[in-house]
């Protein structure tokens, strides 16, 4: 049946979006090319894997890159919509700009989890039903099944410590890296998102005042969008990535937002996918401090008491 329009607009429209003109700026990182001496990491793919109890009847394709030369426990960085960011061809080629900031020492060794969305013969709409839902299932399926799973098949411990473990993702991908932290944040401390869907999927709209109606979590945030982002009946991207980012800056989050001309696609966010890792792991100043905060409400209580509105 075809699509039936909202106020002459479709849903459909988002593939507008998918490549647009203010894409041409936009080149994976010099980092994406390591240079012949960087030891590499060895990628293990895991085909069809159907073991889940969380989301039963699913299957998915899995990736592991496994570091040169790992001693001892290692960084984690969680790919939603896993094949496209291990591509070696693809915008942000995950994997090689690891090894390439690894070898330089400007993060920790790390270990990539590329998990692709489920594929359900049951359940319509299974990567929304995973990325979208804002509800602890999916990082509970990660924590519990996948990183166990991954710790067994490349023979590796995993860092527990939050500053260590990253989740990245695009559109859903993106809102579900951050519902990632925002429901562990003593699990993953830190975030990238891509081109977010921050919007009315599933409920996401809404995180803009979760952000600032709830205690300061300890997660450390990169967002990325652009003006060719999506504009569809169920919301706007750009302007839902600005409403997240003044909620973050509203509440005190150590956060960075780049905002550009590209579409919604990755190649941006590959872009500056060195920079993003360079800055998460980095001492940005930007957050908020619980003395801050303290400071800040007495500057608002005596502008009210000059003002005479208490």
């Amino acid at each position: 049946m075809p699509e039936k329009p909202i106020n002459g607009h479709y849903n459909s429209e988002i593939r507008l979006s998918l490549s647009v003109p203010g894409d041409a700026p936009y080149h994976p990182c010099a980092e994406a090319f390591p240079a012949e001496y960087v030891p590499r990491s060895t990628v293990t793919h895991l085909a069809g894997w159907d073991q889940s109890t969380i989301y039963p009847e699913t299957r998915r394709d899995i990736r592991i890159s496994l570091p040169a030369n790992l001693d001892g426990d290692a960084a984690l960085l969680v790919c939603q919509d896993g094949k496209d960011y291990a591509d070696s061809n693809g915008a942000v080629r995950v994997v090689e700009v690891l090894d390439s900031l690894t070898h330089s020492g400007e993060i920790p060794p790390t270990v990539g989890v590329f998990v692709d969305p489920g594929q359900s013969d049951t359940v319509p709409g299974q990567r929304n039903v995973e990325y979208d839902v804002i509800t602890d299932t999916y990082v509970t399926f990660i924590d519990d099944e996948i990183l166990p799973l991954v710790e067994a098949t490349v023979n590796v411990t995993l860092s527990k410590d939050p500053a260590q473990r990253i989740a990245m993702g695009i559109s859903s991908g993106g809102i579900c890296a951050f519902n990632m932290a925002w429901q562990r944040p003593e699990s993953y401390g830190k975030v990238i998102s891509h081109c977010g869907s921050f919007v009315n999927v599933k409920g996401g709209h809404e995180f803009s005042l979760m952000v600032r109606n709830t205690a300061r979590k300890p997660i450390k945030v990169f967002m990325q969008s652009g003006e060719g982002d999506v504009d569809i009946p169920l919301g706007n991207w750009p302007m839902a990535n600005h409403q997240m980012a003044e909620a973050f800056a509203f509440a005190g989050y150590d956060y960075r937002f780049e905002f550009g001309t590209g579409g919604h696609n990755r190649r941006h966010g590959g872009a500056l996918f060195a920079e993003s890792l360079r800055w998460l792991y980095g001492e940005s100043g930007v957050g908020r401090t619980a003395a801050d905060d303290e400071a800040m409400q007495q500057e608002i209580m005596d502008q009210l008491r000059t003002r005479g509105l208490l």
